[in-house]
Protein backbone atom coordinates (compact mmCIF):
# COMPACT_ATOMS: atom_id res chain seq x y z
CA UNK A 1 0.00 0.00 0.00
CA UNK A 2 1.16 3.53 -0.72
CA UNK A 3 2.04 5.58 2.37
CA UNK A 4 2.39 9.21 3.38
CA UNK A 5 4.43 10.31 6.37
CA UNK A 6 3.18 13.57 7.84
CA UNK A 7 5.66 15.70 9.78
CA UNK A 8 3.66 18.39 11.58
CA UNK A 9 4.17 20.71 14.55
CA UNK A 10 4.49 24.37 15.48
CA UNK A 11 6.50 26.95 13.58
CA UNK A 12 10.28 26.95 14.24
CA UNK A 13 10.23 23.43 15.70
CA UNK A 14 12.53 21.93 13.06
CA UNK A 15 9.89 20.25 10.85
CA UNK A 16 11.57 21.10 7.55
CA UNK A 17 14.93 19.55 8.42
CA UNK A 18 13.29 16.42 9.80
CA UNK A 19 11.00 16.01 6.78
CA UNK A 20 13.99 16.33 4.45
CA UNK A 21 15.87 13.69 6.48
CA UNK A 22 12.90 11.32 6.18
CA UNK A 23 12.49 12.04 2.45
CA UNK A 24 16.19 11.42 1.83
CA UNK A 25 15.98 8.08 3.63
CA UNK A 26 13.14 6.91 1.39
CA UNK A 27 14.51 8.69 -1.70
CA UNK A 28 11.21 10.50 -2.10
CA UNK A 29 9.69 14.01 -2.21
CA UNK A 30 8.09 16.43 0.25
CA UNK A 31 4.63 17.98 -0.14
CA UNK A 32 4.41 21.25 1.77
CA UNK A 33 1.36 21.74 3.99
CA UNK A 34 1.93 25.45 4.60
CA UNK A 35 -0.78 27.86 3.47
CA UNK A 36 1.67 30.68 2.63
CA UNK A 37 4.85 29.08 1.29
CA UNK A 38 3.08 28.31 -1.99
CA UNK A 39 3.19 32.01 -2.92
CA UNK A 40 6.15 33.05 -5.06
CA UNK A 41 6.22 36.67 -3.87
CA UNK A 42 6.59 36.00 -0.13
CA UNK A 43 9.57 33.99 1.03
CA UNK A 44 11.23 35.73 3.99
CA UNK A 45 8.15 36.20 6.17
CA UNK A 46 6.94 32.67 5.45
CA UNK A 47 10.25 31.02 6.40
CA UNK A 48 10.40 28.94 3.24
CA UNK A 49 12.98 26.14 3.06
CA UNK A 50 16.33 27.46 1.84
CA UNK A 51 17.48 27.04 -1.75
CA UNK A 52 19.84 24.32 -0.55
CA UNK A 53 17.02 22.49 1.27
CA UNK A 54 14.77 22.71 -1.80
CA UNK A 55 17.56 21.22 -3.89
CA UNK A 56 18.19 18.36 -1.45
CA UNK A 57 14.86 16.65 -2.16
CA UNK A 58 12.00 17.58 -4.55
CA UNK A 59 9.32 19.80 -2.98
CA UNK A 60 5.72 20.34 -4.04
CA UNK A 61 3.49 23.33 -3.19
CA UNK A 62 6.44 25.70 -2.67
CA UNK A 63 6.46 28.74 -5.02
CA UNK A 64 3.64 27.09 -6.94
CA UNK A 65 1.21 30.03 -7.01
CA UNK A 66 1.12 33.81 -7.33
CA UNK A 67 -0.11 36.02 -4.50
CA UNK A 68 -2.76 37.17 -6.99
CA UNK A 69 -4.35 33.72 -6.76
CA UNK A 70 -6.59 32.52 -3.94
CA UNK A 71 -5.62 29.17 -2.45
CA UNK A 72 -7.72 27.47 0.22
CA UNK A 73 -8.04 24.12 1.98
CA UNK A 74 -10.46 22.74 -0.60
CA UNK A 75 -8.08 23.45 -3.46
CA UNK A 76 -5.16 22.16 -1.39
CA UNK A 77 -6.91 18.83 -0.88
CA UNK A 78 -7.09 18.27 -4.64
CA UNK A 79 -3.57 19.55 -5.33
CA UNK A 80 -1.98 17.47 -2.57
CA UNK A 81 -3.78 14.29 -3.67
CA UNK A 82 -2.46 14.90 -7.18
CA UNK A 83 1.07 15.57 -5.90
CA UNK A 84 0.98 12.36 -3.85
CA UNK A 85 -0.25 10.34 -6.84
CA UNK A 86 2.63 11.70 -8.91
CA UNK A 87 5.20 10.77 -6.25
CA UNK A 88 3.68 7.31 -5.83
CA UNK A 89 4.26 6.51 -9.49
CA UNK A 90 7.93 5.92 -8.63
CA UNK A 91 7.90 5.47 -4.86
CA UNK A 92 5.67 3.80 -2.28
CA UNK A 93 6.34 6.59 0.24
CA UNK A 94 5.69 10.36 0.19
CA UNK A 95 6.32 12.94 2.91
CA UNK A 96 4.09 15.86 3.90
CA UNK A 97 5.47 18.68 6.04
CA UNK A 98 3.84 21.77 7.45
CA UNK A 99 2.00 23.56 10.20
CA UNK A 100 -1.31 24.43 8.55
CA UNK A 101 -3.53 21.98 10.39
CA UNK A 102 -6.60 22.58 8.22
CA UNK A 103 -4.65 21.68 5.06
CA UNK A 104 -3.37 18.45 6.61
CA UNK A 105 -6.87 17.60 7.81
CA UNK A 106 -8.26 18.29 4.32
CA UNK A 107 -5.72 15.92 2.78
CA UNK A 108 -6.30 13.16 5.33
CA UNK A 109 -10.07 13.39 5.78
CA UNK A 110 -11.49 15.42 2.88
CA UNK A 111 -13.24 18.78 2.88
CA UNK A 112 -16.91 19.71 2.99
CA UNK A 113 -18.20 21.54 -0.08
CA UNK A 114 -18.21 25.19 0.91
CA UNK A 115 -20.16 27.87 -0.99
CA UNK A 116 -18.40 30.17 -3.46
CA UNK A 117 -17.85 33.60 -1.91
CA UNK A 118 -18.31 36.67 -4.15
CA UNK A 119 -15.05 38.70 -4.16
CA UNK A 120 -16.90 41.85 -3.06
CA UNK A 121 -18.01 40.24 0.20
CA UNK A 122 -14.50 39.05 0.99
CA UNK A 123 -13.00 42.47 0.26
CA UNK A 124 -15.56 44.36 2.35
CA UNK A 125 -14.94 42.12 5.38
CA UNK A 126 -11.18 42.45 5.07
CA UNK A 127 -11.44 46.24 4.73
CA UNK A 128 -13.66 46.51 7.80
CA UNK A 129 -11.29 44.25 9.75
CA UNK A 130 -8.34 46.44 8.78
CA UNK A 131 -10.18 49.57 9.86
CA UNK A 132 -11.78 48.35 13.07
CA UNK A 133 -9.55 45.49 14.16
CA UNK A 134 -9.94 42.20 15.97
CA UNK A 135 -12.50 43.38 18.52
CA UNK A 136 -14.96 44.28 15.73
CA UNK A 137 -14.40 40.94 14.02
CA UNK A 138 -14.96 38.97 17.23
CA UNK A 139 -18.07 40.95 18.15
CA UNK A 140 -19.55 40.63 14.65
CA UNK A 141 -19.14 36.85 14.58
CA UNK A 142 -20.34 36.45 18.17
CA UNK A 143 -23.52 38.43 17.44
CA UNK A 144 -24.28 37.07 13.96
CA UNK A 145 -23.14 33.43 14.39
CA UNK A 146 -23.03 32.61 18.13
CA UNK A 147 -23.15 28.86 17.47
CA UNK A 148 -19.92 28.98 15.49
CA UNK A 149 -18.27 31.48 17.83
CA UNK A 150 -18.87 29.29 20.89
CA UNK A 151 -16.35 26.73 19.63
CA UNK A 152 -14.22 28.88 17.32
CA UNK A 153 -10.56 29.88 17.49
CA UNK A 154 -11.55 33.36 18.60
CA UNK A 155 -8.02 34.76 18.20
CA UNK A 156 -7.71 33.53 14.61
CA UNK A 157 -8.83 36.26 12.18
CA UNK A 158 -8.79 33.84 9.20
CA UNK A 159 -11.38 31.55 10.76
CA UNK A 160 -13.57 34.44 11.91
CA UNK A 161 -13.48 36.21 8.55
CA UNK A 162 -14.24 32.93 6.79
CA UNK A 163 -17.29 32.43 9.00
CA UNK A 164 -18.53 35.94 8.16
CA UNK A 165 -17.93 35.41 4.44
CA UNK A 166 -20.14 32.32 4.43
CA UNK A 167 -22.77 34.00 6.58
CA UNK A 168 -22.94 37.13 4.42
CA UNK A 169 -22.94 35.12 1.18
CA UNK A 170 -25.56 32.52 2.14
CA UNK A 171 -27.36 33.74 5.24
CA UNK A 172 -26.36 30.46 6.92
CA UNK A 173 -23.80 29.56 9.54
CA UNK A 174 -20.59 27.96 8.31
CA UNK A 175 -21.48 25.12 10.70
CA UNK A 176 -24.42 24.16 8.47
CA UNK A 177 -21.98 23.31 5.66
CA UNK A 178 -19.85 21.06 7.86
CA UNK A 179 -21.05 17.50 7.62
CA UNK A 180 -18.24 16.00 9.65
CA UNK A 181 -18.02 13.13 7.16
CA UNK A 182 -14.50 11.72 6.99
CA UNK A 183 -13.34 10.41 3.62
CA UNK A 184 -11.68 7.02 3.83
CA UNK A 185 -8.38 7.29 1.94
CA UNK A 186 -6.97 4.32 0.06
CA UNK A 187 -3.45 4.95 1.33
CA UNK A 188 -1.60 4.56 4.63
CA UNK A 189 -1.21 7.75 6.72
CA UNK A 190 1.48 7.98 9.38
CA UNK A 191 1.05 11.10 11.52
CA UNK A 192 4.10 12.43 13.34
CA UNK A 193 4.61 15.78 15.03
CA UNK A 194 7.60 17.59 16.49
CA UNK A 195 7.58 19.42 19.79
CA UNK A 196 10.20 21.35 21.73
CA UNK A 197 10.47 22.60 25.30
CA UNK A 198 8.66 25.95 25.49
CA UNK A 199 11.77 28.04 26.18
CA UNK A 200 13.67 26.48 23.30
CA UNK A 201 10.76 27.00 20.90
CA UNK A 202 10.47 30.65 21.99
CA UNK A 203 14.21 31.16 21.48
CA UNK A 204 13.98 29.62 18.01
CA UNK A 205 11.10 31.93 17.12
CA UNK A 206 12.92 35.08 18.30
CA UNK A 207 16.07 34.06 16.43
CA UNK A 208 14.09 33.33 13.26
CA UNK A 209 12.29 36.70 13.37
CA UNK A 210 15.57 38.60 13.75
CA UNK A 211 16.95 36.59 10.83
CA UNK A 212 13.92 37.55 8.72
CA UNK A 213 14.56 41.20 9.49
CA UNK A 214 18.23 40.85 8.51
CA UNK A 215 17.26 39.11 5.26
CA UNK A 216 15.00 41.98 4.18
CA UNK A 217 11.50 41.41 5.57
CA UNK A 218 10.67 45.12 5.35
CA UNK A 219 11.54 45.26 1.64
CA UNK A 220 9.52 42.09 0.97
CA UNK A 221 6.44 43.55 2.64
CA UNK A 222 6.80 46.83 0.73
CA UNK A 223 6.86 44.84 -2.52
CA UNK A 224 3.49 43.19 -1.79
CA UNK A 225 1.69 46.30 -0.50
CA UNK A 226 -0.71 46.26 -3.49
CA UNK A 227 -1.99 42.87 -2.28
CA UNK A 228 -2.23 43.66 1.43
CA UNK A 229 -5.88 42.54 1.64
CA UNK A 230 -4.98 39.02 0.43
CA UNK A 231 -5.64 36.31 3.04
CA UNK A 232 -2.00 35.20 2.97
CA UNK A 233 -0.91 38.67 4.10
CA UNK A 234 -3.44 38.94 6.94
CA UNK A 235 -0.97 36.94 8.97
CA UNK A 236 1.89 37.21 11.42
CA UNK A 237 4.99 38.88 10.00
CA UNK A 238 3.05 40.93 7.47
CA UNK A 239 0.27 42.63 9.47
CA UNK A 240 2.80 44.05 11.93
CA UNK A 241 4.98 45.50 9.15
CA UNK A 242 1.89 47.00 7.50
CA UNK A 243 1.14 48.70 10.85
CA UNK A 244 4.70 50.08 10.87
CA UNK A 245 4.38 51.33 7.28
CA UNK A 246 1.03 52.92 8.22
CA UNK A 247 2.79 54.80 11.04
CA UNK A 248 0.83 53.03 13.78
CA UNK A 249 3.86 51.54 15.55
CA UNK A 250 7.66 51.89 15.55
CA UNK A 251 9.93 49.38 13.82
CA UNK A 252 11.14 47.97 17.15
CA UNK A 253 7.53 47.51 18.23
CA UNK A 254 6.73 45.76 14.95
CA UNK A 255 9.57 43.27 15.42
CA UNK A 256 8.61 42.62 19.04
CA UNK A 257 4.98 42.09 18.05
CA UNK A 258 5.98 39.61 15.33
CA UNK A 259 7.84 37.58 17.96
CA UNK A 260 4.91 37.68 20.42
CA UNK A 261 2.31 36.88 17.76
CA UNK A 262 4.41 34.05 16.34
CA UNK A 263 4.64 32.49 19.80
CA UNK A 264 0.86 32.76 20.11
CA UNK A 265 0.46 31.18 16.67
CA UNK A 266 2.76 28.30 17.66
CA UNK A 267 0.59 27.72 20.73
CA UNK A 268 -2.53 27.55 18.53
CA UNK A 269 -0.79 25.09 16.22
CA UNK A 270 0.09 22.85 19.16
CA UNK A 271 -3.52 22.98 20.38
CA UNK A 272 -4.82 22.03 16.92
CA UNK A 273 -2.52 19.06 16.40
CA UNK A 274 -2.93 17.76 19.96
CA UNK A 275 -6.67 17.48 19.38
CA UNK A 276 -5.86 14.78 16.82
CA UNK A 277 -4.89 11.71 18.82
CA UNK A 278 -3.56 10.11 15.64
CA UNK A 279 -0.35 12.12 15.92
CA UNK A 280 2.68 10.68 17.67
CA UNK A 281 4.90 13.36 19.17
CA UNK A 282 8.70 13.50 19.10
CA UNK A 283 10.68 16.02 21.11
CA UNK A 284 13.11 17.66 18.72
CA UNK A 285 12.25 14.95 16.19
CA UNK A 286 14.35 12.39 18.09
CA UNK A 287 13.47 8.82 17.14
CA UNK A 288 11.00 9.84 14.44
CA UNK A 289 12.78 8.30 11.45
CA UNK A 290 13.56 4.88 13.03
CA UNK A 291 9.96 4.69 14.26
CA UNK A 292 8.57 5.38 10.81
CA UNK A 293 10.94 2.86 9.20
CA UNK A 294 9.73 0.22 11.67
CA UNK A 295 6.09 1.02 10.98
CA UNK A 296 6.55 0.71 7.26
CA UNK A 297 8.75 -2.35 7.50
CA UNK A 298 10.96 -1.00 4.72
CA UNK A 299 14.68 -1.58 4.95
CA UNK A 300 16.40 1.02 2.82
Amino acid sequence: MKSIIIVAGPTASGKTAKAIEVAQHFNTAVISADSRQCYQEISIGTAKPSVQELQTVPHYFINSHSIQEEVNAGLYEQLALNYAAEIWKDNDVAVMCGGTGLYIKAFCEGMDNMPVIPPGIRTSIQTRYEQEGMSWLQQEVQEKDPGFYANAETQNPHRLMRALEVLYATGQSINSFRTGNVVKRDFNIIKTAITLPKERLHDNIARRVHMMVAEGLLEEVRAVLPYRTHNALQTVGYKEVFDYLDGKISWDEAVEQIIIHTRQYAKRQLTWFRKDTGFKWYEGGEGLLPDVVRQLGINN
